[in-house]
């Protein structure tokens, strides 16, 4: 674990979801330091996507608080600032190609030049030049866009559900040393799987999900 910036960036007090009587979430406190990469494993419907979605202000707790750079969502803060998400199926314009549709993105707040967009594009490892538009893309190649979405305008956090999802193990190598390198720059990654494997090589801690409870925690190397 990096021990160099001991920094809460994310900190969650006793936070629950409930939905129609059913427990989603269930009374969840953890405190996460900037600099390193988190894993949350757990089968579907344990809760880990729920819980991304209430730190990116997405879904209003039922109880608890939420802290991004300590800032509260919800009250301070709608949403946090200099966080990059990708979280279930990323959602494109489907007759635009991977930079108009970057680029699109990237106008909302004009923070990058459209050289920053390409260079993000070829880091995933797709064509910055590819006019083809999105609608004709594997399922791969959108799950790469779809990271370079949530990476391209280097924010300090990033909250990914399954990126490892629908890529080769060319893609899964790619990505992995990706956020390796994201995380070594000072960075801090929230990161899913179903699977542990994908997460033993990067991740300093990974959390074990099941019914909504934090169950267990791993240490990395």
């Amino acid at each position: 674990m990096n021990t160099a910036r001991q920094k809460t960036i994310i900190e969650i007090s006793n936070l629950s979801k409930i939905i129609k009587g059913q427990v989603i979430l269930d009374q969840i406190n953890l405190q996460l330091i900037s600099g390193n990469i988190y894993g949350f494993v757990g089968h579907n419907g344990s809760g880990k996507t729920m819980l991304f979605k209430t730190i990116c202000g997405f879904v209003i707790p039922t109880q608890g608080e939420v802290h991004v750079m300590q800032k509260k969502v919800g009250k301070d803060i709608s949403f946090p600032d200099e966080v990059g998400i990708l979280i279930e199926n990323p959602g494109f314009l489907p007759n635009y190609n991977a930079f108009q549709n970057l680029k699109y993105l990237a106008s909302i707040q004009n923070k990058i030049s459209n050289q920053d967009i390409k260079n993000t594009i070829k880091s995933v490892g797709l064509n910055p030049e590819n006019k083809k538009p999105v609608k004709t893309y594997s399922l791969g190649m959108k799950q790469r866009l779809g990271i370079a979405q949530a990476i391209m305008e280097n924010p300090k956090i990033l909250i990914l559900d399954e990126p490892m999802n629908a890529l080769d193990i060319d893609g899964v190598n790619l990505i992995r040393d990706l956020l390796i390198n994201f995380k070594n720059k000072g960075g801090t990654i929230l990161i899913t799987s179903h699977n542990q494997d994908d997460l033993d090589s990067m991740c300093d801690i990974t959390f074990q999900m099941d019914n909504g409870k934090l169950k267990k925690e791993t240490k990395g190397a």
